[in-house]
């Protein structure tokens, strides 16, 4: 086994969607396309994918952050429902597109920096 990767901190360097092991180059070549490789120090990014994890993480948070402020809103003023709809929608959707990109490059960065790999079943 290969021991972790050195350089900056994968949490610092995945909020900031930058390569885990440099912390320079950009970690997508789109909004959530993961680059082939680190165009500052060649990193092969290709393989690494973080699955459903960031998107679960997100919903969570977005969640409890909407409802919660749902709530409250609901209990100090009483809007009419279409208000509710539109703000709660916007502000949910927002969130989501805002936290997915960092929630994805931390979990990359994680699994690069501690060498994770697919599960294997010993036979």
């Amino acid at each position: 086994m290969t021991p972790p990767v050195a350089g900056p901190s994968a949490i610092v360097a995945g909020l900031r969607c930058r390569c885990p092991r440099c912390g320079i180059g950009p970690l997508y070549a789109g909004y959530l396309t993961v680059a082939a490789t680190c165009r500052h120090c060649g990193l092969d990014l290709s393989s690494h994918d973080s699955g459903d994890g960031p998107a679960v993480f997100v919903v969570l948070i977005v969640g409890i952050v909407v409802i919660g402020a749902a709530l409250v809103v609901e209990v100090l003023w009483s809007p009419p429902l279409w208000i509710h709809l539109v703000a709660w929608i916007t502000l949910a959707t927002g969130l989501a597109l805002a936290l997915l990109p960092p929630f994805k490059g931390v979990l990359i960065a994680i699994k690069i920096k501690h060498d994770a790999g697919e599960g294997e079943r010993d036979r």
